[in-house]
């Protein structure tokens, strides 16, 4: 095969991988893996199914993705060891690892190959906010939503950094700018829960209850049975003063969530009015099983 056939499944696997969504994630893998077949030396396709697992584990809280990450961003810097992309991803699965010195290192040495890597920069604010170092993850995710101005998640996720930093009018304005970019998202493509979900904690952070819950509704309708989904309604839930279902929610999910995501719920500024609650000690266990 000639490898501009590689060529073409590859930039296939980047359309797909770009629509956001669980199901056009594993179809851009496997678009990633025709073009490894027709190239086996082929280091951005390797790179690119380590992002689709990267986003898999993130954004659907799929523990086992993230050795796929480490496997296949290693496979592409064995090929090509100034991939940005690959530092980018291989960076995430250390984090996840809660290797977080290496993580930076390989965050740093991707950004140092190419600043205006979006994944470089998000990755890099979630390495830092699970270590609680505000200030930076504020930095790195106000640098990823620069990058790609199509970007929705680095914009809501920093109204909670902005919240623990006592910053309002920042956390509000990063509110308004996510939901606006959450609402294209969805225009685009209506089957991104992530967006649905993410629009609705933007909502409740401005006040709109009533429309935060249709948003909740909605990300219920596009994927019900999504922990992450069940884990940002959990944050509305707390913001609307529904304690007992936050709980709910969370000693339901818990159990089936990957390791990041227990270690974000112990972070995680949404929570903090449940802290001091009898039910917040069951969260503890469940986070640390």
């Amino acid at each position: 095969m000639k490898p501009s056939e590689a060529h073409t499944c590859y930039l296939s696997g980047q359309e797909l991988f770009h629509r956001n969504s669980r199901r056009n994630y594993v179809r851009a893998k496997d678009m990633f893996s025709k073009a490894i077949a027709l190239d086996p030396g082929y280091a951005q396709a390797y790179a690119g199914i380590a992002d689709v697992d990267a986003f898999l584990f993130i954004d659907y809280s799929m523990e086992g993705a993230l050795d796929g990450v480490l496997v296949n961003s290693d496979k592409a810097l064995a090929l090509d060891p100034n991939l940005a992309e690959a530092r980018a991803t291989r960076g995430l699965a250390l984090s996840g690892k809660r290797r977080y010195a290496e993580a930076e290192a390989e965050f740093e040495r991707a950004i140092a190959l190419n600043s205006e890597l979006y994944e470089a920069h998000y990755f890099y604010g979630r390495c830092c906010y699970v270590q609680g170092k505000l200030e930076e993850t504020a930095r790195h995710w106000t640098r990823a939503s620069e990058v790609n101005p199509n970007d929705f998640q680095a914009q809501v996720l920093l109204t909670q950094v902005y919240f623990s930093l006592n910053q309002r009018d920042n956390e509000l304005n990063a509110a308004r700018r996510g939901l606006e970019r959450a609402e294209q998202e969805l225009a685009r493509n209506p089957e991104n829960v992530r967006a649905a979900y993410l629009g609705a904690n933007a909502l409740s952070v401005l006040g709109q209850v009533e429309q935060a819950k249709e948003w909740s509704t909605r990300a219920l309708a596009i994927d019900p049975t999504d922990v992450m989904t069940s884990y940002n309604i959990a944050c509305q839930s707390v913001a609307f003063g529904e304690f007992d279902r936050a709980f709910d929610l969370l000693e339901s999910l818990l159990p089936r969530a990957s390791r990041d995501t227990k270690v974000w719920t112990l972070q995680d500024s949404d929570f903090n009015e449940l802290r001091d609650l009898p039910r917040w000690q069951k969260v503890v266990e469940l986070t640390s099983a």
